[in-house]
């Protein structure tokens, strides 16, 4: 038979054992509730914008749903979305190759960390 210290010993045990699931449990909500307030919600539900390879068929079935587009809509879609893509890319790049043109050595080095960081 367990003695009544015995006893009351387990219960303590239990006791411990459930608050600190508890209190672990609370602090991961409180960090994840202050992470997503400083922005890991956004940064989490972003998609790739429609003029990328990627982006281009999310946004094309979102909009093909959304706007019921027939099947040729669609496909005059896909191909706008296409030019668009090689147009946007063509844009970046050569606007890049220009500002770099302008940059000394230091400067181009940080020119392309901050690009890196909006990515």
């Amino acid at each position: 038979m367990v003695s009544a210290r015995a006893s009351g010993l387990q219960g303590s045990k239990k006791a411990t054992c459930v608050t600190t699931v508890t209190l672990v449990f609370l602090a991961g909500a409180i960090a994840g509730a202050v992470a997503m307030d400083l922005g890991a919600h956004k940064w989490m539900h972003r998609s790739a914008p429609f003029y990328t390879e990627g982006g281009k068929e999310v946004w094309l079935q979102r909009w093909k749903k959304e706007l019921a587009l027939t099947p040729e809509q669609s496909q005059e879609m896909a191909v706008i979305l296409d030019d668009f893509g090689m147009y946007y890319r063509n844009v970046l790049s050569d606007g890049k190759a220009r500002i770099l043109r302008i940059l000394n050595d230091d400067q181009k080095r940080k020119f392309d960390k901050l690009l890196q960081e909006q990515r």
